[in-house]
C-alpha cells in the first residue's frame, strides 16, 4: 500500500530498542512525527529527556509513567503531555500499546 501519504501499519519496520519494548513510527510530516510503542509486561524504560516535545495515548494495557518526578497511571483512553527537556520513564505491568506524537520530528526514529 505504499504511497505518498499512506502507510500500512505492515510497512512500519518494528524496533526493539530495548529488551521487550518496541516502537514503530507510523508517519511523520516535516513538523510532527506519530509512534507506536509496544511493550511487553515487567519493562521498565528508564529515565531520559530529549527536546522534543511529546504527547501520548494509552491504548490499552497498564502503565505508570513519571514525568518530571511525579508518577501518573493513566487508563486506556487517557493522554499525557511532556514538553521538550523534561524527564520522564515509565513502567508496564502488563503487555501495553501507546501511540506518542513528537514535535519536531525525532531523527533516530525515522525509517
Amino acid at each position: 500500500m505504499a504511497a505518498k501519504y499512506m502507510k500500512s501499519w505492515g510497512e512500519a519496520k518494528p524496533v526493539e530498542m530495548i529488551p521487550g519494548f518496541f516502537r514503530r513510527t507510523l508517519g511523520q510530516t516535516g513538523d510532527v512525527m506519530l509512534v507506536e510503542f509496544r511493550a511487553e509486561a515487567d519493562v521498565e524504560l528508564p529515565d531520559h529527556s530529549h527536546p522534543h516535545q511529546q504527547v501520548g495515548y494509552l491504548v490499552s494495557g497498564d502503565m505508570v509513567i513519571t514525568i518530571d518526578g511525579v508518577d501518573y497511571h493513566p487508563l486506556p483512553g487517557d493522554c499525557w503531555s511532556i514538553p521538550g527537556g523534561v524527564p520522564h520513564k515509565a513502567t508496564f505491568q502488563a503487555e501495553t500499546v501507546v501511540i506518542e506524537c513528537f514535535s519536531p520530528p525525532r531523527e533516530d526514529y525515522v525509517d
